[in-house]
């Protein structure tokens, strides 16, 4: 439910290996349970195509033009 603007809900991962979902203004983003990220939703900002890539990730936020992740390692990404 909800807009579908830029791809929010179409354009969502379907598997089902996610532990975490975080929601921007327009964009999304899913942690998956290998520590991998997927992104989704309006990309104005670089808020799906910038997302870091393999595995390794804990935690995942996303802001109104922003998104970060933590490492398993402590350290923290933005994009």
């Amino acid at each position: 439910w909800g807009d579908d603007s830029y791809g929010q809900r179409t354009d969502a991962p379907t598997s089902a290996d996610f532990v975490a979902i975080a929601c921007g203004t327009r964009h999304s983003a899913a942690l998956r349970s290998d520590g991998s990220i997927v992104t989704w939703g309006a990309d104005s900002n670089s808020h799906t195509r910038d997302r870091p890539t393999g595995a390794g990730f804990i935690a995942i936020a996303c802001g109104m033009r922003h998104s970060a992740a933590l490492r398993r390692d402590g350290a923290v990404v933005t994009w």
